[in-house]
């Protein structure tokens, strides 16, 4: 049969196709990893990264909003995994949810700028609930982990999302089911066909609702993390998925392109999360740059008064130059104000989780300056992506003194990254007011051990103990 009108393949046509060559080296590659044969560098980075998205969770878990939904988790039954510093124990995909939430509440967990998303945080609850559900070692864990992380962040880079879409949510859903189904055996077939059938379990999320302020859009980790565990369910219970599931999604339904060869360039030589970046601007990395070059300013020329600041430019990249509201309504949706970013790092000194609080938001120093920062789009800074990640600031003062500074990439990427004692002193910064030092300090310990352990009880228990204000 023909078929004339655009866009429509003939069923024939489809089912020819066969499957991809890259998932079958892909689940001959996860089939028989070896954390043993990793160098030593990729086991610590790991680990940082694992480190990093629990300091993120525990103070994520504080907001009050995710107290209320842990309390509506616990109505159906509480279970055997830790909702990280909540002090509960949830079932299994309750507690992936809750923990991915948590952990992308703050703005300030981990990501990957060729990935164009967090590809921890969409992993590490799923992963952690299937591995102390299955009483795996903590190697196991560990290299589940890194195994999901890789294949969610190619699978980040080997897109092209469409413009009206949100990272979160999508791709990473195929991390947290490549990793469960390690941690649950899984042969070469059933890894195929977790990948396949995971990719179809993506959230439709929406771009728009992190500059409105949406706070849905802090869930849609949450659901790559329990989408991801009921991907494995599907699977190990006999249900299949397409043969070419990420083409057809992230090839013309969340994204306008896939590139199978990135998926497998360098698998198994070039480790994703060792091109990861930390964070440390408690706001959307498209802000970073421009906060980056703020900082530098603020210490070389001392005080700068905020009232005395006439006009802030800044000219950035395009996903960076969206961000251009400068009357944010909340707490998220100041986190992707680049005018509000730059005005309370400015007027606070440092872009903190404090300084996007509803005090900052109703400063009117901070709004008044905000209102003064415009922000245009350099096309030569765009096509620089996703390598460099690049801003310009021009502050111009009542004074007639013009302040200029200009980045080509961020702080905390691979190309200009935090020491891992920086990055552990951020999660100390996260998790100290949730634990107590001593606490924390053991939480650290546990993690950077994890490789030794023969379980993953212990780090549950820890992650499971209630915050310091909930046990006075």
């Amino acid at each position: 049969m023909t078929i004339v009108t655009p866009g429509i393949v003939p069923a024939s046509v489809l089912l020819a196709e066969p499957r991809p060559a890259w998932l079958e080296e892909w689940a001959r590659f996860a089939a028989s990893f070896s954390l043993d044969r990793l160098e030593p560098e990729v086991v610590a980075q790991a680990k940082l990264v694992m480190l990093d998205c629990v300091g993120a969770m525990a103070a994520g878990m504080q907001e009050p909003e995710l107290s209320a939904l842990v309390r509506r988790m616990a109505r159906r039954g509480e279970g055997n995994v830790a909702a990280v510093g909540a002090g509960i124990r949830l079932r299994g995909d309750d507690a992936a949810f809750v923990n991915g939430v948590a952990g992308t509440t703050l703005e300030l967990d981990e990501g990957n700028q060729f990935a164009r998303g967090h590809p921890g945080i969409h992993v590490l609850p799923a992963a952690l609930a299937t591995a102390l559900e299955g009483r795996r070692s903590g190697a196991d864990l560990l290299g589940a982990f890194i195994l999901g992380y890789e294949i969610g962040a190619r699978a980040g880079a080997a897109c092209r999302l469409r413009p009206t879409v949100h990272p979160h949510g999508t791709w990473g859903t195929i991390g947290a089911a490549l990793a469960t189904a390690r941690l649950e055996g899984a042969d070469e077939p059933a890894l195929m066909e977790a990948v396949n059938v995971s990719a179809t379990l993506s959230v439709a999320a929406s771009l728009r609702s992190m500059l409105e302020g949406a706070t849905v859009r802090n869930s849609f980790c949450g659901f790559s993390n329990r989408n991801g565990l009921a991907a494995w369910d599907l699977v190990a219970s006999g249900f299949t998925g397409e043969s070419d599931s990420l083409r057809s999604v992230y090839g013309s339904i969340l994204a306008e392109g896939f590139q199978p060869e990135v998926m497998v360039e360098q698998l198994g030589s070039r480790y994703e999360l060792q091109r990861n970046y930390f964070k440390r601007h408690a706001a959307c990395r498209y802000t970073h740059a421009a906060l980056d070059v703020a900082r530098m300013l603020l210490a070389k020329h001392a005080a700068i008064d905020p009232a005395g600041i006439v006009e802030i430019e800044v000219e950035t990249y395009a996903h960076a130059a969206q961000l251009d509201s400068a009357e944010p309504s909340n707490m998220l949706a100041a986190k992707f104000s680049l005018p509000f970013a730059l005005a309370t790092t400015i007027v606070h000194g440092e872009a903190s989780v404090p300084a996007f609080r509803q005090a900052a938001l109703d400063d009117p120093a901070v709004r008044s300056l905000a209102r003064r920062v415009t922000v245009r789009e350099n096309p030569a800074h765009t096509a620089l992506l996703p390598a460099k990640r690049p801003a310009s600031l021009t502050i111009r003062l009542a004074d007639g003194r013009v302040l200029t500074g200009e980045t080509m990439t961020n702080r905390g990427d691979s190309v200009d990254p935090y020491t891992p004692d920086e990055v552990r002193e951020k999660f100390f910064e996260l998790t100290v007011p949730v634990w107590g030092q001593i606490h924390a300090d053991k939480v650290h310990a546990a993690i950077d051990t994890i490789d030794l352990t023969e379980g993953t009880e212990a780090l549950d228990a820890l992650l499971a103990s209630p915050p310091r204000a909930a046990a006075r």
